[in-house]
């Protein structure tokens, strides 16, 4: 009796050894570029990675910061990394030359463009015309600088009467206060707010906003490289699972996601990157059209204007379909879609 009880413990403890390493063995292990730094907007992966909800769904995330929405497509594109947060604009020049191997979105997160570029008072510019003649300062993989062309063409700007100087991200601000560029590329939430960091009064910052001036475009969304899909279909509708559940939750309390960036990166100022969510999520994040629809898809015909704008701006041979740029395949219903409201 004593032998058959130890024996009978042995195999438990064996089994619950087996079963205690095997999710940990089934998780699948991959890589995600943010377009961007470690900020309260893009908390929603921290929080979910933190909370452990990418883990629950068998998911084993290395989540690191980029350069940009062209880097973080470039990034994904060539298979350094399986899976990123980009402007959805940055895959429509992208698919139409790489027909092939067409890199999608798979979750829609700024429904509203964040885009635009900002001068100060001091400029004397007040209107997109005033562009003209001006130095624009800009990293070249930032989103708002990719899509200047099309904001030129919409608002009547010769583009060829702008002077394009490549800034590094850390100097692109600085550079517009001590007066080396005219004006600046970027976020909304990104370079307002860095502008005000470094000393630059709110009622001096000029800006342009891209949808103000009517580009009704879609902004940044989750991507995942083709083979990243075919091999893990199932990984992906996990991480925006889990990301959409974050994502929710910060809605309703947007402390959350501050306080997930600052534990991410202990350096940040918790106070600003609150300030900065807020207004991701008043703007970009809970649009109307979220609020009745629902997170994370898009209006698919929305989704081609958007891309023949982009397409005839930037001298593309063809605009692509929304089939090729977004997929809904990987979301979750509706109903488990739907923001809090306010």
């Amino acid at each position: 009796m004593t032998t058959m009880f130890k024996l009978s413990a042995a195999v438990l403890g064996l089994g619950l050894a087996l079963g205690a390493t095997g999710p940990a063995e089934a998780q699948t292990k991959f890589k995600f570029t943010l377009d961007w730094a470690f900020q309260g907007p893009t908390s929603a992966f921290l929080y979910a990675d933190q909370k452990g909800y990418y883990k629950a769904e068998g998911l084993d995330v290395t989540l690191d910061a980029g350069q940009g929405s062209a880097g973080a497509l470039q990034r994904v594109a060539t298979g350094a990394y399986e899976m990123g947060f980009a402007d959805v604009n940055a895959l429509i020049e992208y698919n139409v030359a790489n027909a092939d191997k067409q890199v999608k979105a798979v979750m829609m997160a700024y429904d509203a463009p964040p885009f635009g570029v900002y001068a100060l008072k001091s400029s004397g510019i007040k209107t997109p015309k005033d562009l003209e003649g001006k130095k624009l300062g800009a990293p070249v993989f930032d989103a708002s600088f990719k899509l200047f062309p099309a904001f030129a063409a919409k608002t009547g700007i010769d583009k060829s009467k702008v002077t394009s100087v490549n800034l590094a991200p850390p100097l692109r601000e600085p550079s517009l206060k001590n007066g080396s560029v005219d004006f600046i590329s970027g976020h909304y939430f990104s370079s307002f707010l860095d502008l005000k960091k470094i000393g630059v009064k709110p009622e001096d910052i000029v800006p342009l906003i891209y949808a103000d001036y009517g580009m009704d475009f879609y902004g940044n969304a989750v991507i995942a490289s083709p083979a990243f899909m075919q091999a893990n279909p199932n990984a992906i509708k996990g991480f925006v699972k889990a990301t959409i559940k974050a994502w929710k939750e910060i809605a309703a309390d947007p402390t959350l996601g501050a306080r997930a960036a600052k534990t991410r990166d202990g350096l940040i100022d918790e106070g600003l990157e609150l300030e900065r969510l807020y207004m991701s999520l008043e703007r970009n994040v809970l649009t109307p059209w979220v609020k009745k629809n629902g997170f994370g898809d898009v209006d698919t015909a929305r989704l081609e204007r958007s891309a023949e704008a982009v397409a005839s701006a930037v001298g593309l041979a063809r605009a692509p379909k929304a089939s090729e740029l977004f997929t809904d395949a990987f979301l979750p219903p509706k109903a488990d879609r739907m923001m809090p409201s306010k």
